[in-house]
């Protein structure tokens, strides 16, 4: 084989070696962009770091949800209201009864008589879902109803 050969078999093999380093850098570039990290090791230690930082974050985050969870089970959010005439014989649908419950079946149940002479209400309140005195029917309709 002539020397000639040779060099540019040389040179070919060096071009696409330049090429390899070239494509190279540009991946370490790409890799190292916004750090101060100057070797592979720092931008490893770097990710670490956000690592613990993030699983920190996320536990206080689920501690939270679970407190704002158990919270939310103590809201009242289920109401319901009847209107009804105690009396068949005389007055209109003045009287009610409402309900104010919550998810753990914990509140209280409020009913309101309406007369011509008088008006007279009444709480009674609510401990899973029963209580210790007794329910008017309308009441029980009521409290069935916030379930």
């Amino acid at each position: 084989m002539s020397i000639t050969i040779l060099t540019y078999i040389l040179g070919f093999f060096i071009a696409i070696l330049l090429g390899w380093i070239t494509y190279l850098h540009i991946r370490m570039k790409r890799l190292f962009m916004g750090t101060k990290a100057k070797d592979l090791e720092d931008v490893m230690y770097t990710l670490g770091k956000h690592t613990e930082q993030l699983e920190i974050t996320q536990r206080e985050i689920n501690r939270h949800l679970e407190h704002l969870d158990n919270k939310m089970k103590k809201t009242i959010r289920g109401v319901e209201t009847i209107r009804f005439n105690p009396f068949p014989d005389h007055g209109s649908n003045q009287s009610f009864a409402i309900s104010f419950i919550n998810d753990e079946g914990d509140g209280v149940v409020m009913s309101s008589l309406y007369a011509r002479d008088r008006m007279s209400i009444f709480a009674k309140p609510i401990k899973g879902g029963k209580s210790d005195y007794e329910l008017s029917e309308e009441e029980k309709e009521v409290l069935n109803k916030t379930k």
